[in-house]
């Protein structure tokens, strides 16, 4: 069974001169909800089960989906309160049938092959596995450093880079892992699981060179509204 976990709880703070008072990931982008543009994504990818991670007006989202006709069952969890991205990744985890699923944000859209990251990660018997986008002339992102077998070897802090790669948000990651970190209900999955455990953990990074784009701020959703445009 082909899994995904959708983190889909934000408010789109840094969108709220666009947006406004809708989740992030429904934002209307050349006249359909961005989570739209994800659905028929992992609709060509064959994924089987969908998990949204849901917390701010998780009631637009629910009514929304279940209007669709999609090929893959949906399940999701409602935040009570904010659990950090670690937090919402671990409850969205007690949804998952199988001993792995894909996580990915619900304003990121990365054209990745899942297969072909499923491969990589059972190669190297990975604990997570990374999507990772080459980028050049950027400073909005931090970048992911790999040895030569492709485990991470360090996460560097956002600054201006010529070229690098870039976490492109989308992962791989074994359902028995949280059994074994033993974490608290909230914590940041990309501090507290990534980079303090960056020594112990069996963490690589698979580059792709598909599509990307991240609607968090006013620029890229307006790029995002041409292009989805132009793909109709």
């Amino acid at each position: 069974m082909k899994e995904c976990i959708i983190l889909a709880g934000g408010l789109g703070t840094r969108l709220q001169s666009v947006v406004k008072d809708v989740p992030k990931c429904m934002a209307e982008v050349a006249g359909k909800p961005f989570l739209h543009y994800i659905f028929q994504y992992l609709e060509k990818q064959q994924f089987d089960h969908i998990i949204l991670a849901l917390g701010y007006k998780a009631e637009i989202i629910i009514d929304w989906y279940q209007t669709l006709k999609v090929p893959f069952e949906i399940s999701y969890v409602i935040e009570e309160e904010a659990l950090g991205t670690g937090g919402a990744i671990q409850y969205a985890f007690t949804k998952v049938k199988s001993n792995k699923a894909f996580v990915l944000n619900g304003d990121t859209f990365f054209d990745v092959d899942t297969t072909q990251l499923q491969s990589f990660h059972q190669q190297k018997e990975a604990d997570i596995s990374i999507a990772l986008k080459p980028m050049n002339d950027f400073d909005r992102y931090g970048t992911v450093i790999l040895d030569d077998a492709c485990r991470i070897t360090a996460f560097k802090e956002k600054q201006f880079c010529k070229e690098g790669l870039i976490n492109g948000g989308i992962y791989l990651i074994d359902k028995a892992l949280f059994d074994k970190l033993d974490m608290p209900a909230k914590f940041s999955f990309e501090k507290d699981i990534m980079e303090s455990r960056i020594a112990d953990l069996k963490l690589y990074g698979c580059q792709q060179n598909g599509y990307f784009i991240d609607i968090g701020i006013p620029s890229d959703f307006e790029k995002a509204n041409k292009d989805f445009k132009e793909w109709k």
